[in-house]
């Protein structure tokens, strides 16, 4: 079974009320953390169509605060599956709505496993991406999946093919 990343794509909105937020007023981060991660799984829930578990998140940087009383929009959609992974790309925007200002706050891969009764990992479906967008996700994703399990300690670097294609230039003759 095969299935396309707008099949399982969630919009969350949330508004920012005083107990999200830090001594400057802005939405603390680890509450925004906290959405994305609902809004993650519930798209490789519905991608998946069983329970999952976030086994990474990749770096979040927050590029520009939400403030109290902003709306906040969290798309979650997924960028790729593996055998029984899923990679989730999301991104955030802040909208002030009294002054009709809508801005990205951030982006961030959060990576889900899929697993039976027994928490043992279980097949996903596959993924076809349509969209030029969604194919270099798609592309790209394999890339950062090997660099987390480098990092993560589950991948010697020699064995990341697609990585060392990006570093290592091959020379003629060797």
């Amino acid at each position: 079974m095969t299935k396309t990343p707008d099949e399982s794509k969630i919009m969350m909105t949330e508004i920012v009320l005083p107990n999200d937020t830090n001594v400057f007023g802005n939405l603390m981060g680890g509450r925004l953390m906290y959405w994305m991660d609902i809004a993650a799984a519930i798209c490789a829930t519905k991608h998946s169509n069983n329970q999952v578990v976030t086994a990474s998140v990749d770096n979040i940087s927050f590029d520009n605060p939400i403030e109290l009383g902003n709306v906040v929009y969290i798309e979650a959609k997924l960028s790729r599956a593996f055998s029984s992974s899923m990679e989730v790309h999301l991104l955030v925007w802040g909208e002030s709505l009294s002054r009709q200002i809508r801005y990205k706050s951030n982006e961030a891969y959060y990576t889900f496993v899929s697993l039976d009764g027994n928490r043992k990992p279980f097949p996903v479906p596959q993924l076809e991406p349509v969209t030029d967008e969604e194919k270099a996700q798609y592309e790209g994703a394999l890339r950062r999946r090997q660099l987390r399990l480098i990092l993560g300690g589950k991948m010697r670097p020699e064995d990341a093919g697609e990585l060392r294609a990006l570093f290592i230039q091959s020379r003629p003759g060797l």
